[in-house]
């Protein structure tokens, strides 16, 4: 079991990784950051807007499943967005160098360590 601070430096070992920030998706708000590249308080605002238009479209869809994470794949970066199963309301958001990390293995870490994170 790791608290906030703990989870986002675990997050920023993932190689590759630039930022990482466990965000409130009912409000947008930023509940624990590390690392740089990104301006994390504009990130976490946009990216609230994407997971609640996904649930949005999932409800109006009448999907009765969940969201694991969602990938954002730009240029020069990989952007995860893993919502909390443990904890309704947060997801972890987390920004890679794409030249560096190993997707495959970054998603996985986000993976435990959203199940380790205690808020």
């Amino acid at each position: 079991m790791a608290n906030i601070k703990q989870s986002m430096g675990e997050l920023l070992r993932i190689d590759g990784a630039m930022c990482a920030a466990l965000v409130d998706h009912n409000s947008g708000m930023i509940l624990g950051q590390e690392g740089a590249g990104v301006d994390l308080e504009l990130a976490a605002a946009g990216n609230t807007e994407v997971i609640r238009a996904k649930l949005k479209t999932m409800q109006s869809l009448g999907l009765q499943d969940s969201i694991e994470d969602m990938l954002i794949t730009l240029g020069k970066q990989y952007h995860i967005l893993r919502p909390s199963t443990h904890h309704v309301g947060l997801f972890i958001y987390l920004v890679l160098d794409k030249h560096r990390a190993n997707l495959a293995l970054a998603r996985r870490k986000v993976q435990d360590i959203e199940g380790e994170l205690v808020v």
